[in-house]
């Protein structure tokens, strides 16, 4: 990887470390369905992060939220809790948290209620804290009880304002429900983790690490971060163009900030595949991916994004490395291609948000893999016309029914869209062996719909309903769904439609009661229902899973495909 470090050590040395420096708040759905949902409350967009590309930063969060209170919005008494709860948990930056401990532990753990320990001297800020995962569950499939085991530890702070650091480490013992096993055994990866093996049998035991420096390059305008960890861009429950469904990976990420534009530059050390080897999976070997984004707001409640990406790697030993043209911040990579001769896979398209009406937010996505207009207008269903769209809605306080509030979202992902040519999985648009953007890869249509009800401060019911329509692929056949394989293995050049092949249709619906005990410590009692009906009686699967889990310092773990 040394290819991403010659620019960042050019970024650390040109520097001016002027500024002051943040870490972010790791990403989790419900941590930031609360922060869109005060942007919404507010009637306009924070002047202090972008929504469309995450996680933000500890500051930034902290900032929208003391200027909420400066603003006088009219908040419930479950809002004044979620808004007191992000104020304490970046309390380092926040003028309005209220978390001095009462009692400390021996007058050193706890002085605050979001910290285990901490330090905050003029030149040296530590915040140190557990991370347990505990868990029991029933799957009407699996014979054995489902249980989960994580033990850790999440460390961030802050040197001399100039430079900020995270980490995150985490043993992990879980035998996961049936579906997901399903999964492990057929990809060779646990979705969302990396290098596993065996245990007792049916379980799995793997090692999560996360971790990253931040430093600002000019202030207030332009920051470098430089680490392992994920990023997701877009406004969605899912994402089309980037997610943080596949596994941890290395990268340089710069963000340009000023006026109305937000610019991201996203290099990053991506891997192949994984082999099952011995009841554990290995990686094969890298490639790359290279990504802009640009985000603009275009007034004060309708903000635009472009992007563009390319995944790109050295198929044989006699390569010649990583191309040097793709560190450039600025140029379309379609013309580098043409320029090196180097063809990766290159996918381009656009997002938006638009919070159109009192507590309403319209949003979306539109992905081009491949485009030919002619084709495209003809109508005859050409292969390589690859696209996905998303649209959505968020609806805040339903009906007017305080910390009620509805997200429904739409996805198409056209058959062959992600992959490419190259069998050995150097440019499809995967990482260890998880698709990238959606977990269900290309070939469908789907619809999520999100009920979230908050009727006392500590208390959060959600109702989920995600309801999917694919097309498998029978023995030997390459429908457009698995974005794994060689679009060369293609079934046919026209005709194609979104859905061919076995038609499957997949209902996942899922009801979680968390309770928050204290900050960051939750209960969530959870009952899942995934129902696959198919063609084909090889696909079919009905699953009935319920669990109970304490989590401390860590957010749920979400497996909804």
């Amino acid at each position: 990887m040394k290819y991403l470090l010659i620019p960042l050590f050019s970024i650390i040395l040109i520097s001016e470390l002027a500024a002051q420096t943040s870490t972010f708040a790791p990403l989790n759905q419900d941590y930031y369905h609360w922060i869109d949902r005060y942007e919404l409350k507010q009637k306009q967009f924070s002047s202090t992060f972008y929504s469309s590309v995450k996680p933000y930063t500890r500051k930034a969060i902290a900032g929208f939220v003391d200027s909420l209170y400066q603003k006088g919005i009219v908040l419930s008494e479950q809002d004044k809790f979620n808004l007191q709860y992000l104020s304490n948990d970046n309390w380092e930056w926040s003028s309005t948290q209220n978390n001095e401990s009462k009692k400390p532990i021996f007058n050193k753990f706890y002085k605050v209620k979001s910290d285990l320990y901490h330090v905050k001297e003029k030149d040296f800020d530590l915040h140190v804290n557990p991370v347990l995962g505990f868990g029991v569950g029933t799957d009407n499939i699996v014979e054995n009880t489902l249980f989960t085991n994580t033990r850790g530890v999440a460390i961030r702070g802050v040197i001399a304002n100039k430079l900020s650091f995270y980490t995150f480490l985490t043993d992990n013992q879980i035998r996961f429900p049936y579906y997901v096993q399903e999964e492990i055994a057929k990809m060779g990866a646990i979705p969302g983790e990396g290098f596993w093996k065996n245990y007792n049998n049916d379980a799995t035991d793997f090692f999560t690490a996360r971790g990253y420096i931040q430093v600002p390059i000019i202030k207030n305008y332009i920051s470098a971060q430089f680490g392992h960890d994920r990023n997701f861009i877009g406004n969605g429950y899912r994402s089309l163009i980037l997610s943080d469904n596949a596994n941890n990976y290395l990268f340089l990420k710069l963000q340009t900030k000023i006026w109305k534009f937000q610019y991201t530059n996203l290099f990053a050390k991506m891997t192949t595949e994984i082999k099952q080897t011995g009841g554990q999976g290995k990686p094969v070997s890298n490639k790359y991916l290279a990504f802009h984004h640009l985000s603009l707001n275009l007034t004060k409640n309708f903000n635009l994004g472009l992007f563009e990406s390319i995944m790109f790697g050295v198929p044989d030993s006699l390569g010649n490395g990583y191309n040097m043209d793709y560190l450039n911040p600025i140029i379309f990579y379609r013309s580098i291609e043409h320029d090196t001769g180097d063809y990766g896979n290159a996918i381009l398209g656009l997002d938006f948000k638009w919070n159109a009406f009192k507590g309403v937010q319209f949003y979306g996505q539109a992905v081009l893999d491949e485009l030919i207009v002619s084709e495209f207008l003809s109508g005859d269903g050409w292969w390589a016309n690859k696209q996905a769209a998303q649209l959505g809605t968020k609806y805040i306080d339903v009906a007017g029914i305080s910390n009620l509030d509805l997200q429904l979202e739409w996805n198409l992902v056209r058959p062959y869209t992600y992959s490419h040519y190259n069998d050995e999985m150097y440019s499809n648009y995967q990482h260890y062996s998880q698709a990238l953007a959606h977990p269900t890869g290309a070939n469908f249509r789907e619809l999520v719909a999100i009920l979230r009800y908050q009727p006392i401060g500590r208390l959060f019911l959600t109702a989920k309903g995600v309801f999917t329509k694919t097309g498998y692929d029978g023995e030997d056949e390459n429908w457009g769904s698995n974005i794994f394989l060689d679009y060369n293995s293609r079934q046919m050049e026209y005709g194609v439609k979104t859905g061919q092949g076995i038609a499957t249709n997949i209902t996942f619906l899922d009801f979680t009661a968390s309770y928050q005990f204290r900050h960051n410590i939750f209960f969530d009692l959870k009952q899942t229902i995934r129902k696959v009906t198919s063609d084909s009686e090889v696909f079919e699967m009905d699953n009935s899973i319920t669990s109970l889990i304490f989590r401390w310092n860590l957010p749920q773990r979400l497996m909804e495909f």
